[in-house]
């Protein structure tokens, strides 16, 4: 959670605000990590990206201001999921103390506000706000300060949720252009789990939103894939009749 120097802000020491930037790195789900750094040890260690409030700042603007600082993104969907608030986040001495000497501020229980987004890793720009980050994949996690490991499995919980109840953030995930194949393995990756290629096949057929092009892969050693797009304007008026229901 380090923060910036500011003249013209406060910081509020009680309430922060941490991203999880969920991505697909090396087909594993992986999650960027920023390092923090021990002042007066060699050590390093890694954390999510994030940051004390400032007094007057709303928590959304908190969370796009974090999201900025980290990776240079903007306009990257960003869900507030849930917010974190045991006293026990603050019981490791270490833990408080880098924030302390990080924040120049008196540290006492404080309560994150958690956001969520699904990213491409290929369009991040990351900054050195934070210090250096990197995709560390899910299932190999390091110690991690606070509770940024219960964290982390929080939000892996709600992006399958968020992609069940809102699918076309996985369409945002990939590029304009993709295959079948694609799109199942993206599926599988987020979810951890296997699935039936004529079933997704056939599932896929029978959605409106995703249109086959006639467009294929080149320069292939096997039989070419045919490539679809996103039809974003089928995706809302379907959406909006299912709601008039």
């Amino acid at each position: 959670m380090q923060t910036t120097n500011n003249p013209k802000e406060t910081l509020y020491p009680h309430v922060s605000v941490d991203c999880v930037l969920l991505g697909i790195h090396d087909e594993q789900l992986c999650v960027l990590l920023t390092e923090r750094r021990d002042a007066g040890t060699d050590r390093t260690e890694y954390k999510l990206p994030g940051s004390l409030i400032y007094e007057t700042e709303d928590l959304d603007d908190a969370a796009y201001r974090i999201l900025n600082e980290a990776t240079g993104l903007k306009r990257v969907p960003l869900k507030q999921f849930r917010s974190f608030g045991s006293p026990r986040r603050t019981a490791n001495k270490e833990d408080v103390l880098w924030l302390e000497n990080a924040s120049k501020l008196k540290i006492g229980r404080i309560i994150t506000v958690a956001y969520l987004a699904l990213c491409k890793v290929k369009r991040l720009k990351i900054s050195d706000r934070y210090g250096p980050a990197q995709w560390t994949p899910i299932a190999r996690l390091p110690r991690l300060p606070f509770d940024h490991e219960e964290i982390i499995a929080a939000a892996v919980r709600e992006i399958r949720v968020w992609l069940d109840m809102e699918p076309s953030i996985v369409f945002d995930y990939l590029p304009q252009l993709f295959t079948v194949s694609q799109l199942r393995r993206t599926y599988e990756i987020i979810y951890n789990r296997n699935i039936d290629v004529r079933n997704f096949h056939k599932k896929m057929n029978s959605l409106g939103y995703v249109v086959q092009t006639d467009e294929t892969e080149q320069g292939m050693p096997h039989r070419s894939a045919r490539f679809y797009r996103f039809d974003k304007k089928e995706y809302h008026r379907m959406r909006n009749k299912l709601n008039t229901i």
